[in-house]
């Protein structure tokens, strides 16, 4: 197996553990009696270490080069942390099982995108193709799981995120991990991208994003099974929305060649908006809710595709890991544990539709700051925003 192709095996099974905790494990907390403002509550603490723990791994990785060693113990502890998740059936014990699973299964990732990044070196472009290998993982998860939860107990989704959690460890010790190779560093003009204030910009807009997809990771599923969608049905809409990502993943240079990655996040962003309006206040029409699903290439392939590429570019050198780390913490971190537990404090106090709606709003307020905080591409010649 060569080196993208261990790359791409990683990607697939960290994210079939995505696909099936994301969609499903507020099911399974609901199973257990918890109540929205818990299943809030406990799908935001699987976001809460993203805010500390990518950073840590992410400054050792920097500080002392070792990345592979690193991926592979934070792949392992995840695996022996998420062991506790057999054990706590007290929804109170269950608060320090989470957080200390989210603490080691949140860590490689941005290490493998830095390694990953740094592995194809001036060919990003190349990124999306790598990566959709973790949305096929996704998806093949997510229909087989829902399929798996309509005939047996909920709680039989442990078994499944169990084994592949195992596969993403062993693999963990076999990806292609290097130094750092020179970013792009731009000077001599103030207000370039890059600079501190820019940077603060984007990943606020970045923040706004994640959080409103925090809310549709807690509580889609949720809404869907309340509105008399089956749960295989459920897994089937979130396939759909795999699908659209995994075409936008596939096309994404020609997209970057064709529109710039200004354009591309300001349409990303747009559409987040337009998806969780139509979630919100158009559930009891299938034909809206598919629609909206295939809106998730432009709200997560789209945006997660230009955004992490934005960030290679932001920090150069040896700040690759920090920086992918940071932009994780900040926004899928921050962004996904505030909208999971204001989601979850919407839905009781005024309704899905209330909750959703405050979803799109927070997509709105990230489409303003990008079209502040990112120039417009020169008359003449590439900018760094204008692939």
């Amino acid at each position: 197996m060569n080196a993208r192709s261990r790359l791409a095996a990683f990607y697939f099974f960290y994210f079939a553990s995505v696909g099936a905790i994301t969609p499903y494990f507020g099911l399974y907390f609901k199973s257990l009696g918890a109540d929205a403002g818990q299943v809030g509550l406990f799908m935001a603490l699987l976001q809460v270490m993203r805010i500390f723990s990518p950073n840590l791994w992410g400054h050792l990785a920097d500080r002392y080069g070792s990345r592979s060693g690193l991926i592979l113990y934070a792949a392992l502890g995840s695996l022996m942390a998420y062991l506790g998740f057999f054990m706590s059936i007290n929804l109170l014990l269950l608060v320090p099982v989470i957080a200390l699973f989210s603490f080691f299964w949140n860590a490689p990732l941005p290490l493998v995108e830095a390694a990953t990044l740094n592995f194809l070196g001036a060919r990003t472009e190349g990124y999306g193709h790598i990566r959709l290998w973790g949305s096929i993982g996704f998806i093949l998860s997510v229909v087989s799981t829902g399929l798996f939860l309509d005939r047996y107990a909920v709680r039989g989704i442990l078994w499944v995120t169990l084994g592949l959690l195992a596969a993403t460890a062993a693999l963990s010790g076999y990806l292609p991990v290097s130094g750092p190779t020179p970013g792009i560093v731009e000077k001599g003009k103030k207000g370039l991208p890059g600079s501190p204030a820019r940077i603060a910009i984007f990943l606020s807009a970045c923040f706004l994003m994640s959080a409103a997809h925090g809310t549709y990771y807690a509580f889609y599923s949720i809404y869907l099974v309340e509105n008399g969608y089956s749960r295989g049905v459920v897994g089937a809409l979130w396939a759909l929305g795999v699908l659209c990502e995994i075409g936008a993943f596939l096309i994404m240079p020609r997209l970057w060649a064709r529109f710039g990655v200004r354009r591309l996040l300001l349409t990303a962003f747009l559409g987040a908006a337009l998806r969780f309006a139509l979630i919100g206040f158009a559930i009891r029409y299938p034909g809206l809710i598919i629609f909206a699903q295939t809106l998730h290439a432009l709200t997560f392939a789209v945006f997660h595709a230009s955004a992490v590429t934005v960030i290679y570019r932001f920090f150069p050198g040896r700040s690759q890991a920090r920086g992918q780390a940071l932009y994780t913490s900040v926004g899928y971190g921050a962004g996904g544990s505030v909208g999971g537990v204001l989601g979850g404090v919407l839905w009781d106090s005024y309704g899905p539709a209330c909750m959703f709606a405050a979803a799109a709003i927070s997509a709105f307020l990230g489409f303003l700051l990008v079209k502040i905080c990112l120039q417009e591409p020169e008359a003449t010649g590439r900018s760094m925003l204008n692939m």
